[in-house]
């Protein structure tokens, strides 16, 4: 079998796609396709098109594929063969007003979803029956753009169930197995954040019940190869077949982790006609595995994603946790590369093993806090938040985990305050830099006393003192930082307003890998710094912040802004040029989809004001505060917004 990888495509030109990929196939002579775990992965025309070229397409059949592909077919299916499913309306008739009927029956909440849906797209919750229409409105729409079809579904919204969701495997030979269990429940815009295989509290009895199902599921639809099939798990362990995912998910290393198989191996050995290499009785379960997905996103904004150039990249490293320590770095991105606005903002996936959930969580944190981006918001101090939460920690967790922990999983930025070992390791990185700086301007003159790191405090008839102050956002107050050259001697010393002790400070700086290492009054502290354009990025135990202000000038730094994980930002809310007008700028490149006000309104606060579509997802943009008249509206449904274009302007209050 000689094996070709397809690659990533947006769904709008799949076949496009397809025809140079079968292009790519002849010209190499292959005779497989594997289509990755992408939009190709799962369209039965890319399969199809394989079969009668004499190709071999890496995968389930092209009519599992659509059977499985569609919800509401998928789900009788699945009643037919025995499978419990949501209580719901699966139907063809697509009328809203029929819709709304089917779920004033129901009794809210009901959850909306594209039959052709997948990765939280073209999915609502509706809470009661005044936002149904908009909701409906919304999803349809989403799921148009990502799978060029909008019929919906309506279940009854379990409120507060687990995401449960089992590996399958099946060969031609009639052959089919589970390879245990994944909990997906941490989820966000209702898109996983953290994936554990197994799941906390599970049963073998409970676990034997639902991948029982799961088979039953595979075999009801004649499945080939590597599939998903998720399951709702309820309070009082009923569970229910929610959809199957008919290729390898993002999340499938934690299964790889805990049964020690590479499912990639699997599934060629399926297409090549094998049968399955192990049977149930047979497929081990060794400890612990977690996988983060981590995401160029601003989690204090309501998740919104990133996109923009990375300017630094480092990631965790293995053997940096012990040689029994289990970690895999899966990243479709490197420093350098760009994080576009075309797909999910994901940077990497992080796959951590231990020999139990206790062990696979202190992996986790470390492994997290061994992170380093500079470019784009993150979302991985609150991925730690999430996986440090006593909830959590004990395995008590449903989908609605985010909401109900929302204030200690994102606290407000006042209560996080730096240490005084970070603001020293700051003005530390800063001063060596500057050093450093000079020592290159005078290169010209080595015979120099100023090209000397040792003497570059040296006054000719005194000593040195600098003073160095730095603006915390969103606390009202400064720290102030004052710095004493050491008289004939490496370093400075530190004194932060507020702490009596006043510390010794010496160290090296590479400005090239950002690592900076510290002796702070004899104690050795390491980190990592990055400077981007006026900004300090600072990585010290954990703590990631932003030190951004002016360049020092002289004797003086000028005063430096401190940002802690990138602020608190809502829509960007911004002071138009000072004239008491006020604005919302876009925080990324978009297009407009939906205007939801008028030039002349008064709008309260929260009101939805247009709608967004970026990355995929539409994101709502709202009124900041009661009482704003709506002056602007620069832009019309359908076209095309520039990052930092002002989407809605409001009247100052002077020209009420």
């Amino acid at each position: 079998m000689k094996l070709l990888i397809s690659v990533q495509h947006p769904p709008q030109s799949p076949i496009s796609s397809v025809k140079k990929i079968l292009a790519a196939a002849k010209l190499t002579g292959a005779t497989a396709v594997h289509p990755g775990y992408g939009f190709l992965s799962e369209n039965a025309i890319f399969s199809n098109m394989l079969a009668e070229n004499g190709i071999t397409f890496i995968g389930p059949p092209a009519k599992a594929i659509v059977d499985m592909g569609s919800k509401s077919a998928s789900k009788n299916i699945m009643i037919d063969a025995g499978v419990p499913v949501t209580p719901g309306y699966h139907g063809d008739n697509q009328d809203p007003d029929y819709l709304k009927q089917m779920a004033d029956e129901m009794g809210y909440p009901v959850m909306l979803k594209a039959v052709l849906g997948g990765g939280g797209k073209g999915m609502r919750m509706v809470p009661d029956e005044s936002e149904f229409f908009d909701m409906l409105d919304a999803a349809k729409r989403e799921a148009m753009k990502g799978f060029a079809d909008d019929d919906m579904l309506i279940e009854k919204f379990l409120t507060e169930p687990r995401h449960v969701e089992l590996q399958v495997f099946a060969d031609q030979h009639g052959n089919a197995v589970h390879l245990n269990e994944r909990d997906c429940s941490l989820q966000r815009r209702m898109q996983k954040v953290l994936e554990e295989a197994p799941a906390p509290g599970m049963s073998a009895e409970q676990r034997q019940k639902m991948g029982q199902a799961a088979c039953d599921a595979a075999r009801a639809v004649g499945y080939e190869g590597a599939g998903t099939v998720e399951f709702l798990l309820d309070t009082d362990n009923s569970f229910y077949f929610m959809e199957m995912n008919t290729r390898l998910q993002v999340e499938h290393p934690v299964s790889e982790m805990i049964t020690g198989q590479d499912f990639v191996e699997w599934q060629l050995r399926v297409a090549a006609g094998e049968t399955l290499p192990m049977t149930q009785e047979e497929i081990p379960l060794d400890g612990h595995s977690i996988e983060a997905r981590i995401y160029a996103e601003n989690p204090e904004n309501d998740f919104l994603p990133g996109s923009g150039h990375l300017h630094f990249v480092k990631t965790p490293e293995s053997g940096s946790f012990g040689l029994d320590s289990k970690i895999r770095i899966d990243a479709g991105v490197v420093q350098g590369d760009d994080v576009s606005i075309y797909y999910d903002p994901m940077i990497s996936k992080l796959i951590v093993h231990g020999e139990d959930r206790e062990h696979a969580l202190r992996l986790l944190d470390n492994a997290l806090a061994g992170y380093r981006i500079v470019g784009l918001p993150t979302n991985i101090e609150f991925v730690r938040r999430c996986a440090r939460h006593p909830d959590f920690v004990s395995g008590d967790l449903d989908i609605n985990f985010i909401e109900k922990h929302h204030d200690s999983l994102l606290p407000s930025v006042d209560t996080i305050l730096p240490s005084s070992k970070t603001l020293a390791m700051t003005a530390l990185a800063s001063l060596l830099e500057e050093t450093n700086q000079r020592n290159r301007d005078v290169d010209s003159e080595p015979a120099s006393p100023w090209s000397n790191p040792s003497v570059s405090g040296l006054r000719l008839s005194s000593g040195l003192s600098r003073g160095l102050t730095f603006d915390v956002d969103g606390v009202d107050q400064s720290y102030d930082i004052q710095v004493d050259y050491r008289d004939g001697e490496v370093g400075f010393d530190m004194g932060v307003e507020g702490d009596d002790n006043k510390m010794i400070v010496t160290g090296t700086y590479d400005s090239e890998s950002g690592d900076i290492v510290a002796m702070i009054d004899g104690e050795r502290c390491t980190g990592t710094v990055v400077r981007n354009g006026h900004t300090w990025h600072v990585f010290v135990d954990g703590e990631d912040v932003r030190c951004a202000g002016e360049d020092g000038k002289g004797d003086t730094c000028g005063r430096h802004m401190y940002t802690l994980k990138d602020g608190k930002v809502t829509n960007h809310f911004a002071d138009a040029g000072g004239s008491g007008a006020l604005t919302i700028t876009t925080p990324m490149p978009g297009k407009v989809v939906k205007v939801s006000c008028e030039v002349g309104d008064v709008v309260d606060k929260g009101a939805a004001l247009l709608i967004l579509e970026a990355m995929k997802m539409e994101h709502v943009i709202r009124s900041p505060a009661d009482g704003m008249i709506v002056d602007r509206l620069p832009f019309n449904v359908g076209e095309q917004v520039d990052d930092g274009s002002v989407l809605v302007a409001f009247k100052g209050e002077e020209e009420e």
